[in-house]
């Protein structure tokens, strides 16, 4: 199993009751596809976004289950193994607290457009001319690229994973390639409907393999075998500007992992993702699965509530399976990694666990339930990215007055060949670290200045919008294979800088949109921010419309959640580790943090306060 040479044993392989679970649930997913396939071909709105029907609570524990996913989880386990507490901070670097201003007040700010797509959102913004047109453009060619990218991220660990337990002796690729086209399968039979019926069901599947993993590690584990396997401080949540963890006793080669990742000065390390995260979260959304769930929503108002749904649905199950997986392989799987010397990887600590600590019937659940989370970012993706093929490209470019169901014929043909995409290459893929690194460091920080700049400054328009985008998304494409030793840091930085600059001048260079566009942009989103001129031309016709005045509580709202998701993710942690001081603290915060939110934003969200009438 290991890299040094280890085995799996072959008791360690999936029994038949397991492979039979495994296969049972498979088939259920390509039946669940089959059955909303007539639901699904009514139209594009309902292929691509369930026809806007579904409860929030429902699309939120969707949402919540796309973001659950292989790849991220082995991921986890590596920052939570060599970080210990302090690593949950390290959840900054997508940002994790993205959702948290989704739930406050960008959610509902993108479903007042009442768009199809990200791309058809830029007309609500730019209008139809020359600007808006470029805009357009150049979200669908970030969408696809991010498609493409996020396909690939989940190919590589989706077979590295499921390769040791078959007895089949096929390569890790091939089992990928098996599951992926069963998941493509039912992907292009039903759609949205589809994708969020998987999610329903992988819940469940995730949320009981997190407790069966959570148990099986507090049995076999104590307090005392977790801390003799970690350096002193390793369980504490918070630091100074250096990390102060030493390795150099418990396993030499983390010393040299912590060095070349850069992660020894923590505390600036921190600072800096948690000023990236701020700039991410607030450009919105982007255009992928992330965008598609909040724009399925029935109305605003339920766009916000999706998003508190999906932040506790992402975060509590996962993490509880986390630290689980990471408590079990600190205690009996540290030697073997030792082992390994300066090739260590921890990507093996979760089939490892799954494979020798679970018993009959439970490994073929729990391997059910991560291929399922698998399977949920993969058709949540694929689905959001063949809409903008087809509603962006094909019916604006090539063919808008077609029969309803004609769009959806094209979707199941652009769905196979974006799967396709994503398979070749998903086998080009060297591992999980080095995708994760270049989607959160190179690609995400192409999209961020434009999509900041849109929501809070009149006067930014769509020429600097396409030339922020296309010069990010290059220099993301370009930057890490001209300088591949260039540091995480370094290269968000300079990708960030990059497309701001190019932003700014291009978009002053060139007119702004013209100014019916602008007011009605006001009037429907109702932003806060640089906005006076046009609140000012807004109120000449209409005197009574007032501006947004939540800033300053939107703010407050955000870092109350920010405090409260840490606690969330924290305290599954310190069950895990059975330290009940700790865990009776985090409950407190989670606890206060929720309490406080219900005064300031969800009985807000309730009453309709400072909300426009379609937002109830």
């Amino acid at each position: 199993m290991f890299a040094s040479g280890t085995r799996i044993r072959d008791k360690d392989l999936v029994h038949v009751i397991d492979i039979a679970i495994i296969v049972a649930y498979m088939i259920l997913m390509v039946a669940v596809g089959a059955w909303v396939t007539k639901k699904a071909a009514k139209d594009s709105e309902s292929y691509f976004l369930a026809g806007k029907s579904l409860p929030w609570w429902i699309i939120g524990v969707a949402h919540g289950s796309s973001g659950v996913d292989i790849g991220g989880t082995m991921w986890f386990v590596t920052m939570l193994y060599i970080y210990g507490a302090k690593g949950l901070f390290l959840l900054w670097i997508w940002p994790l607290f993205n959702v948290v201003f989704r739930m406050v007040y960008l959610g509902t700010w993108v479903r007042r457009s009442n768009v199809l797509t990200g791309a058809e959102w830029m007309r609500t913004r730019f209008g139809k001319g020359l600007g808006g047109e470029l805009a357009y453009v150049s979200v669908v060619v970030y969408a696809l690229v991010s498609v493409v990218g996020f396909l690939s991220y989940a190919f590589k660990p989706l077979g590295k994973f499921a390769a040791p337990f078959f007895p089949f002796g096929w390569s890790p690729d091939t089992y990928a390639l098996i599951i992926m086209l069963v998941a493509g399968a039912y992907c292009v039979l039903g759609g949205m409907y589809s994708v969020v019926l998987n999610d329903l069901i992988q819940f469940g599947l995730i949320t009981l393999a997190a407790v069966i993993i959570a148990v099986v590690a507090m049995m076999k584990t104590t307090p005392d075998q977790v801390m003799a396997a970690v350096p002193a401080g390793w369980d504490n949540l918070f630091f100074g500007w250096r990390l102060d963890l030493d390795w150099s006793e418990k396993m030499p080669a983390l010393t040299k992992v912590i060095h070349d990742q850069g992660y020894e000065l923590f505390g600036f390390l921190i600072l800096m993702l948690f000023i990236k995260g701020v700039l991410v979260s607030m450009a919105g959304p982007t255009p992928n699965y992330a965008i598609q769930h909040v724009l399925s929503t029935r109305n605003p108002r339920e766009a916000a509530l999706e998003n508190l749904v999906m932040c506790i649905v992402s975060l509590a199950p996962r993490f509880l399976l986390i630290a689980g997986i990471g408590v079990l392989g600190m205690v009996f799987f540290s030697d073997q990694l030792r082992g390994m010397g300066a090739k260590v990887d921890f990507e093996q600590v979760l089939p490892a666990v799954v494979a020798q600590y679970l018993p009959v019937g439970c490994k073929g659940l729990i391997l059910a339930g991560l291929i399922a989370a698998f399977m949920s970012t993969f058709v949540s993706t694929v689905n959001s990215g063949v809409a903008y093929i087809v509603n962006d490209i094909y019916r604006r470019y090539v063919r808008s007055d077609a029969p309803a169901r004609h769009y959806v014929r094209w979707g199941y043909v652009w769905s196979i060949v974006v799967i396709a995409a994503g398979i070749g290459f998903g086998y080009t893929t060297l591992n999980v670290h080095s995708v994760t690194k270049w989607v959160a460091n190179a690609l995400v920080p192409a999209f961020v200045v434009p999509n900041v700049l849109k929501w809070h400054w009149w006067r930014f328009n769509g020429h600097g919008f396409w030339a922020g985008m296309a010069a990010g998304t290059a220099s993301a494409l370009v930057i890490p294979g001209l300088w591949p030793t260039l540091k995480d840091v370094n290269l968000f930085m300079s990708i960030l800088a990059i497309s701001a600059i190019v932003s700014v001048v291009v978009c002053l260079a060139t007119a702004p949109e013209p100014e019916d566009v602008l007011k009605s942009f006001y009037r429907t989103v109702r932003p806060w921010g640089f906005w006076k001129p046009i609140l000012d031309k807004c109120r000449a016709e209409t005197p009574q419309l007032e501006p947004n005045r939540d800033c300053g509580r939107d703010w407050f709202n955000v870092l109350v959640g920010i405090v409260w998701q840490i606690a969330m993710v924290s305290a599954p942690v310190y069950v895990i580790l059975k330290q009940w001081g700790r865990v009776g603290a985090t409950f407190a915060v989670l606890v206060a943090g929720a309490v406080i939110l219900k005064f300031t934003w969800f009985d807000r969200i309730a009453k309709g306060d400072g909300y426009l009438p379609q937002d109830r």
